[in-house]
């Protein structure tokens, strides 16, 4: 049984329940926020945000927030400043409108990429939008698998850094996994790939990257045995598909028999859907619903799973005041 269903096999929530809770989406992933709702046996709160012609954007919740638990549902997806503005100023409605507790639920936080200072005079993004949550008005912070485990650290109120390994997990249990390695481009990444493996039973082996830039990086060779393996490559993102192409490169030089991509934020920017198609040794790309997916950023051989419910149980359970613990990334999985 999964983490999700286990927490959640009853996941209807009482009247009275139902009247302190309130879900809106900005324009980012209204899809997305509809399914939460829907798995919540609710309709999604009339909302707008629109903007104006010398581009200041508009927000505006369609009904009574006062003393209500309000969800704003809101990834950092492309145009992610916008989307962004959006969300700052949604959380902002809420609060000035009397909301008893104001929730920013953000499936895909793409600031968690700049976590350090890592060159002079930058800014750490990801902190810097933290504070801008909390100080719009944000009570609680919900997001899932940020690029980085300090960045839970950034905000300081509570937050919920969330895993979708329970739907890998799912997807993957059904097929014969004798002969399968989990692979991770990153050793400096590996831990959460390390989870994953250990709850499928498999062995793991992570590739020696060096970043160049946005879109290059350098492979340097494997820690693990991957020959002649169907190996599972596991991230927490593609965008322009850098790390993903020479991961493959690498596992081409040693003969493994087949390529499965696994992430949970599948954003194909730039080149990555020409560069993905190109890659005939990868049999599927499997990622989850975290960011919208338009026809045009959508490769070859991509399989879509939902995390709806994950984020619906955690609403749930945080109005019911229970714990949500086994849902977390890092958490400890025995």
């Amino acid at each position: 049984m999964s983490q999700d269903t286990a927490l959640g096999q009853d996941t209807a929530l009482g009247q009275d329940t139902l009247d302190r809770l309130l879900i809106f989406s900005g324009n980012a992933h209204p899809r997305l926020a509809h399914e939460i709702a829907h798995y919540l046996g609710l309709e999604l709160g009339p909302a707008t945000a629109t903007k104006f012609s010398n581009d200041n954007i508009s927000a505006h919740l369609g009904v009574s927030v006062r003393s209500r638990h309000v969800f704003i549902v809101q990834p950092l997806s492309p145009p992610c400043s916008d989307h962004l503005m959006e969300l700052l100023l949604m959380l902002d409605v809420a609060r000035g409108a009397g909301a008893r507790s104001v929730h920013a639920v953000i499936p895909y936080f793409s600031y968690a990429r700049s976590d350090k200072k890592d060159a002079p005079r930058i800014s750490i993004a990801a902190r810097l939008v933290a504070d801008l949550l909390v100080t719009a008005g944000a009570t609680h912070v919900v997001a899932m698998t940020l690029h980085s485990p300090q960045v839970h650290g950034f905000f300081s109120v509570p937050a919920d850094h969330l895993t979708a390994h329970s739907v890998f997990v799912d997807y993957l249990n059904g097929q014969d996994l004798s002969n399968a390695v989990i692979v991770s481009p990153d050793i400096g990444h590996s831990k959460r790939t390390a989870n994953l493996a250990r709850a499928l039973g498999l062995p793991l082996a992570a590739a020696d990257k060096v970043r160049q830039s946005d879109d290059s990086v350098v492979m340097s060779g494997f820690m693990g045995q991957v020959r002649g393996k169907w190996a599972i490559i596991v991230d927490d993102e593609i965008a322009s598909g850098a790390s993903t192409v020479a991961t493959t490169d690498l596992l081409r030089r040693e003969n493994v028999s087949r390529v499965t991509v696994m992430v949970t934020h599948g954003l194909f920017t730039g080149p990555a859907v020409e560069r993905l198609n190109a890659v005939k040794e990868i049999d599927e790309i499997v990622v989850t619903n975290t960011v919208p997916l338009p026809p045009e950023r959508r490769p070859e051989r991509l399989k879509v799973l939902s995390v709806a419910h994950i984020f619906g149980e955690v609403i749930r359970h945080h109005v019911l005041g229970e714990s949500i613990g086994a849902l977390f990334e890092f958490w400890p999985t025995g």
